[in-house]
């Protein structure tokens, strides 16, 4: 039986894991970022190999449906979305009193409202602790198969993807600053799935 030690030092693990890929990517810079795609390639290499090149796109909707998976379930089982849809409702609430109060310049019940603020504050530190959590989790599905994606479109520079209206383009031509097509492929893929996801697992709705 699994002891809840365990499962604290595991999850205190994966939680360190995850933050170490985030800073990892963002601080140690490219060769990092290589380094990982290069790992990750022992797994979806051979899924390119049996899909086909001229299919990357295939491959990439796939990717973006395993993340949307892994971030939705993820995050039905670590955030409390009651607690957000309560603490979020109250924060509407307070708002349009507090300005009410201001309005009518009732200074005693904005003072007695600025300690509800505080009350209120603690709830939405809360909630952000919440919100982090699940980023670190996520990341150590994510991040891997973004860097091998990013690592192997690098080296097939011709790779192409036929858009609906704008023809055909080569993935790692940008669309707009630094995002490339086959990045904006991948979000676009990633959100519908998402979307379909979270609505059958009734994530989120806050």
């Amino acid at each position: 039986m699994v002891t809840e030690q365990f499962k604290k030092k595991l999850d205190q693990f994966l939680l360190a894991f995850g933050l170490s890929l985030m800073l990892g990517i963002m601080i140690l810079g490219q060769d990092f970022r290589d380094s990982l795609g290069t790992a990750m390639s022992v797994i979806m290499d051979p899924v390119v190999v049996i899909l086909g090149a001229d299919n990357l796109h295939i491959v990439l909707f796939i990717m973006a449906s395993i993340t949307a998976l892994y971030a939705s379930l993820i995050q039905k089982y670590t955030i409390d979305w009651d607690l957000m849809r309560n603490t979020q409702e109250k924060m509407r609430v307070f708002q349009k009193e507090f300005r009410e109060a201001q309005l009518s310049n009732n200074t005693a019940l904005m003072k007695k409202m600025e300690e509800e603020r505080k009350s209120m504050m603690e709830d939405q530190m809360e909630m952000s602790k919440q919100q982090f959590k699940p980023m670190a989790y996520i990341s150590i599905i994510s991040l891997p198969l973004f860097m091998w994606a990013y690592h192997y479109i690098k080296g097939h520079g011709a790779a192409s993807l036929v858009f609906p209206f704008w023809g055909e383009q080569i993935l790692t031509d940008p669309v707009f600053g630094p995002f490339q097509h086959w990045i904006f492929w991948y979000f676009i893929a990633s959100l519908a799935v998402s979307q379909l996801i979270r609505k059958a697992l009734d994530v989120g709705g806050v």
